[in-house]
């Protein structure tokens, strides 16, 4: 039998499920229970901490079909000033309530499109950040870059304000394929880019792909992938489009019928994966490749990755504090996400409340099962004896949750009668398998394919 009727068997081509950036994921999030627990959250960050700040702008003049953030299009931007200046309100209502020396380790700036702030309106963003929060030793300022809307000007303030990592969106180079999602992006925009940031002093570059896209194809990603590695990034990730049109309505507007079938996902995602290793990188849990000396190398090959809301990180936070329409607060007594629709959000801080509107609270039983996801999708195992350390009366639960897994997949994971190890060859299989943890998944709605 193939690895390819192997992984048929057990359902890795029909099987729809989460990403588990977080546990339970965020369609399990309950009304008001942001309302009801963000403030007392806040106000329980220890001090002296260290926290992760990210701030969403969910702005963009041109709205990618293929795209299922929380985003509006926008001609002009006034909205987007006048949003900025609700951000800052709601950076003083949080820091207010956190103890005066928390600092910030990390500072992500995501979208929606980040960059299509002017700088003078960046400036006062940024101004207003480290108005409210301390930086920590070893600061890092990372944002989200589309290159075609991307000023010299507003890549050099980025800069000037401590920015150290770009994260640069690509998707696909191949013209047909960027006109059935609606994306125009050339090689020369991309390039010009990163000489900018280079010049910038900005060394840490990271890159986005996609595959899955409609009309893609092994040829065609294999040109994007060569025009991707003569730009020479540190990291790469390489995720699997999310095609899920009722839960994101511009979707609609991508050819269904040109998709490619999850086995030939498979293809394109196995094909990538192995050229990318023969040219260095190495990969890093599901979807992320970084160069040896990159630190979420070194943090995967010293067990120090972990998972959050923006995938793969070496952030060893215990709070992220999310601002912004729709983003997402993650506290080791659970989760808050602030109100999705900007009017709603900016009404919110507008009255002086926090814009939590929904979350939800962390039990025992979902912190354990959060840690043996977190465990599976960043090294492909369950590590009994960690556990142990976290959850000293669960040794029980988790021999339970490891037998399990062994039952449902004998072929695909090996177990010495504690922990688990995925068998070479079966990764792929690990967001079915975290599945099989998950006590949510009973009534769920559709997610993307595994694959």
């Amino acid at each position: 039998m193939t690895q390819i009727d192997q992984l048929r068997r057990y359902g890795l081509f029909d099987a729809k499920v989460p990403r588990y950036t977080s546990y339970p994921p965020a369609n399990h999030f309950a009304a008001d229970a942001g309302t009801l627990h963000q403030r007392d959250w806040l106000q329980a960050v220890p001090q002296g901490s260290e926290v992760s700040l990210y701030i969403h702008i969910p702005f963009c003049k041109r709205l990618c079909w293929f795209c299922a953030c929380r985003t509006q299009g926008t001609k002009t931007l006034r909205p987007v000033d006048v949003y900025v200046n609700v951000l800052l309100q709601e950076m003083v209502q949080v820091a207010r309530l956190l103890p005066s020396d928390v600092r910030i380790g990390r500072l992500h700036l995501g979208g929606g499109t980040p960059t299509i702030l002017s700088p003078k309106t960046m400036t006062r963003l940024l101004k207003g950040v480290f108005d409210s929060f301390q930086r920590a030793e070893g600061f890092e300022f990372s944002v989200e870059i589309d290159p075609t809307e991307a000023a010299p000007d507003l890549l050099q303030t980025l800069a000037d304000h401590g920015m150290n990592r770009a994260s640069i969106g690509v998707q696909d180079f191949d013209p047909k394929v960027q006109d059935a999602i609606g994306r125009a992006q050339s090689f020369a925009q991309t390039f010009d880019c990163i000489q900018i940031l280079r010049d910038a002093k900005v060394h840490s570059l990271n890159m986005d792909l996609l595959y899955g896209l409609p009309h893609q194809t092994r040829a065609s990603l294999v040109d994007t992938l060569e025009q991707v590695l003569a730009l020479q990034p540190d990291r790469l990730a390489l995720y699997g489009y999310a095609h899920v049109p009722w839960m994101s309505k511009r979707q609609v507007m991508i050819d269904g019928t040109a998709l490619p079938s999850a086995e030939a996902r498979f293809e394109l995602t196995d094909m990538a994966q192995r050229m990318l290793r023969l040219d260095g990188f190495l990969p890093i849990g599901i979807d992320h490749f970084a160069r040896p000396g990159d630190s979420l190398a070194v943090a995967a090959h010293s067990g120090g990755l972990r998972r959050n809301f923006q995938g793969y990180t070496d952030d060893q936070a215990k709070v992220l504090i999310g601002l912004g329409a729709s983003a997402i607060s993650q506290f080791p007594q659970g989760y808050v996400q602030n109100h999705a629709a900007t009017a709603a959000y900016t009404s919110a801080i507008g009255q002086g409340r926090l814009a939590g509107a929904r979350g939800h609270v962390l039990s025992d039983a979902d912190r354990l099962t959060a840690r043996m996801i977190e465990q599976l999708m960043c090294s492909f195992a369950i590590e009994a004896q960690a556990l142990a350390v976290e959850f000293p009366d669960q040794g029980a639960t988790v021999a339970g949750a490891v037998a399990a897994l062994v039952a449902a997949y004998p072929d695909a994971c090996r177990s010495d009668g504690t922990g688990l190890q995925i068998v070479d060859g079966f990764a792929p299989l690990v967001r079915v398998m975290a599945g099989h943890l998950d006590h949510y998944r009973a009534g769920q709605m559709a997610h993307s394919s595994a694959i």
